[in-house]
């Protein structure tokens, strides 16, 4: 379990503060957030959400088995929740818009609230049985010990995807064309040793730690077999002991992580800033039309809970949280149940969703949360 100490005069600071948030949001029916981020919250995202406070949700959206009374539970996800009760869970601000006055921010959805399924002339709204607050944690002056308040439900299951959100794992040709190479190591070595020495060339600027990463498979436009981006194996993490120097700037470092043998060749990235799970589940801002173009782990079928890589980035205009409709796209069969045999086309149909959980420039990864079939590369990926 988490523990903060508080000395005498942080207590007191933090009372005053704590103080504060409390009186700003008196004029409010729903619950403080006790001191937790108010993290964002789209504007279109909000109008859905207010929409749903005003008039509540046709029962035509509901879900089939959208249960009368729900306690969420640790391990729950959002998504999780929205298909519990809605038939289109990138829809969630639905959920959120009819229990409006009670739950307000919708990243904060706690272990133990109950949500109450209200029917009434064709449509339908939410409450929070109880109080349905978010935890506080109180401190009085002096030093002690408290436990940290409960951390919210995520989106996605953490365990699925958080390897996935702090190394480069995917870079373009661009970027592997700029990237500084490891040109040498010390006299004698083949394989860098932990706290070994290793010279690089190209711009490290004023970094003073990059991740180390090798080049894999390359990932390629499914019909006309360009390079967009290649997979990569995260192999440790260097320090920057001395810039670029001597007439062919060769800058040295020393090994600080590694999870692999580092050597001459590899490449190196400046560390990505980290990257969480307060995002939320939505459709794309415009249509969206691209392919599936790699399944993680060399798989070559993937089914619910896989991680994909897809052929759309953010210069696309996708964003971590949209949702996407997979596609079998149609084919060709012979009809065998008449003479001749002639090929029929048998039509495109969807056949399960994704959320893209992170985008690099023409690349994402998404997670499979539905799936009917297997599915496997090139399926198509649609806004849904």
């Amino acid at each position: 379990m988490q523990r903060k100490l508080f000395a005498h005069a942080g207590a007191t600071a933090l009372l005053f503060w704590l103080g504060s948030l409390a009186a700003q949001a008196a004029a409010s029916a729903a619950p403080p957030l006790n001191g937790l981020p108010n993290l964002p919250v789209a504007p279109q995202q909000r109008a859905r959400a207010q929409q749903a406070a005003q008039r509540g949700v046709p029962v035509s959206e509901l879900a089939a088995g959208a249960p009368a009374r729900y306690e969420v539970r640790k391990g729950d996800t959002l998504w999780r929740i929205s298909g519990l009760y809605l038939r289109q869970p990138w829809n969630w601000p639905d959920l959120w818009g009819m229990n409006l006055q009670r739950i307000r921010n919708p990243h904060w959805i706690f272990p133990g609230q109950v949500l109450v399924l209200h029917i009434a002339g064709g449509r339908a709204t939410l409450s929070l049985q109880g109080q349905g607050e978010i935890p506080t944690v109180r401190v009085e002056p002096g030093i002690h010990y408290e436990s940290l308040a409960p951390q919210g439900i995520p989106t996605l299951d953490p365990a699925l995807v958080q390897p996935f959100l702090t190394r480069p794992l995917i870079v373009d040709p661009e970027q592997l064309q700029r990237s500084p190479r490891i040109v040498a190591l010390g006299t004698g070595h083949v394989i860098l040793e932990p706290q070994g020495i290793a010279y690089v060339r190209g711009p490290v600027g004023n970094t003073e730690r990059f991740d180390v990463y090798r080049p894999q498979r390359p990932l390629r436009n499914p019909f006309t077999h360009k390079i967009i981006a290649y997979e990569s194996n995260y192999v440790g993490t260097v320090d920057v002991i001395h810039g670029p120097r001597g007439k062919d700037a060769v800058a040295t470092v020393r090994a600080r992580t590694m999870q692999r043998e580092i050597s001459v060749g590899d490449r190196l990235i400046a560390i990505p800033p980290r990257q969480y799970l307060n995002f939320v589940p939505r459709p794309p801002a415009h249509p969206m039309h691209g392919n599936i173009i790699s399944i993680y782990g060399d798989h070559t079928m993937a089914g619910k809970d896989s991680v994909v890589a897809i052929d759309l980035g953010r210069a696309e205009g996708l964003r971590r949280g949209d949702v996407l409709a997979i596609v079998k796209p149609p084919r060709e069969v012979h009809d065998t149940t008449v003479p001749g045999r002639p090929l029929i086309s048998i039509p495109a149909r969807h056949d399960g969703l994704l959320m893209v959980f992170r985008t690099f420039e023409h690349v994402s990864f998404g997670l499979v949360l539905r799936a009917t079939t297997e599915v496997q590369v090139p399926d198509a990926v649609t806004s849904p």
